[in-house]
């Protein structure tokens, strides 16, 4: 809990401009009617509330079901192992992480507005279910992201660990989460824009149904390929240096603790 919560805090709060950049890249209002470069950290308390619990729901998840599934002896079983265990680290993960998310997302490209104002209008006009809409496109993306990066980390520690003949440490997992974060960003971005296009819409909106498909569809027939695409470069740099600092940090205190 404490490791995985230290290092959500770490990489949320170091890369949130880029956060910030990216989202209103993939705004249905473009990057400078979204704010531009103007107030970064618009939306910075709703992720410093919402990391730590987020990221230590996740590993708390991830770890307990790693011990439980069959992994180690039989390698062939390992990537699923690392699989399953992710995707449900991600169920879990975002019942706390999209309401901060929603919040977040949408006071990055409203920076004149303080994160407690649009808290405020998101209960009154559309309750509880308002913080939640597009928890289920924040889990289609965060799964296959997940079949991606965790199964990748895990596989690239192996190989560095049996090319040295000891186990990794933590600097070296970070390179490792680095190269998975990276390239998982970049093949799941299309799913991460019709996340942020369904949590930005209005309500009543076709998108505020929360249809992926759909959100994919008219995102490909308004603005095609470079559209699905928005934020690909800032994302995958976030993210990429998010799994350094994320993974690494998580290894590092986990050592210290155990």
């Amino acid at each position: 809990l404490k490791a995985g919560g230290v290092a959500g805090v770490c990489v949320d709060l170091i890369l949130f401009p880029l956060d910030t950049v990216k989202t209103r890249l993939q705004s249905p209002q473009g990057f400078r009617k979204a704010g531009g470069f103007r107030g970064i950290y618009a939306g910075v308390p709703s992720t410093a509330i919402g990391s730590f619990p987020n990221a230590a729901a996740f590993f708390i998840t991830y770890e307990n079901v790693k011990s439980v599934l069959p992994h180690g002896s039989s390698s062939y079983l390992s990537p699923a192992t690392h699989m399953v265990a992710a995707s449900l680290g991600e169920v879990v993960a975002c019942l706390i992480r999209v309401p901060s998310e929603v919040i977040k997302q949408r006071a990055q490209v409203s920076p004149s507005s303080s994160t407690l104002r649009i808290l405020s209008h998101t209960l009154y006009h559309e309750g509880i279910q308002g913080l939640y809409r597009g928890y289920k496109s924040t889990v289609l993306r965060e799964i296959p992201f997940s079949l991606v990066q965790f199964p990748l980390w895990e596989s690239l520690k192996d190989l560095w660990s049996w090319k040295q003949g000891h186990v990794v440490d933590s600097w070296q997992s970070a390179v490792c989460g680095a190269f998975a974060g990276g390239f998982a960003a970049a093949v799941t971005t299309p799913l991460d824009v019709a996340k942020t296009r369904i949590m930005l819409a209005k309500a009543g909106s076709s998108n505020a149904s929360g249809n992926v498909l759909a959100a994919l569809g008219g995102i490909w027939r308004t603005q095609g390929l470079s559209g699905l695409f928005a934020g690909v470069v800032p994302r995958m740099a976030a993210i990429s240096l998010g799994g350094f600092i994320f993974l690494g940090t998580y290894e590092k205190t986990r050592q210290l603790l155990l």
